[in-house]
């Protein structure tokens, strides 16, 4: 998609700080950081939302969650604890609409989040 800002991360086209580059998804540093760790993990293809997932799509995921555990090792997360999101359209406030997995560590986390 020409005009998904994600796209054009993954892309080349616009700056990130990539974290992670792999086959299927690359993470980056959110440009709007909600706790001092907060990694955005995106798939390379263009996928709008979680509701757009089928059964196939369950090595995307799996990489998705293996990137997402791997980054809060190195974060230094592991034993603190970390919190792992998708929002999902704009009612679940997805600003965003490509795929990603929020990272979000290293500051107590509160329940209801909003």
């Amino acid at each position: 998609m020409t005009d998904c800002i994600f796209c054009k991360i993954v892309a080349g086209e616009l700056p990130s700080e990539i974290v992670h580059s792999g086959e299927q998804v690359i993470a980056f540093r959110d440009l709007h950081p909600q706790a001092p760790t907060h990694i955005l993990i995106i798939p390379r293809r263009h996928v709008p939302t979680l509701h757009d997932l089928t059964a196939a799509d369950g090595e995307l995921l799996n990489e998705m969650f293996t990137v997402a555990r791997t980054l809060a090792e190195q974060e230094g997360l592991g034993e603190r604890g970390y919190r792992t999101v998708f929002n999902c359209k704009d009612e679940g406030g997805q600003e965003v609409h490509h795929l990603h997995l929020h990272l979000i560590g290293g500051r107590q986390m509160t329940w209801p989040p909003g």
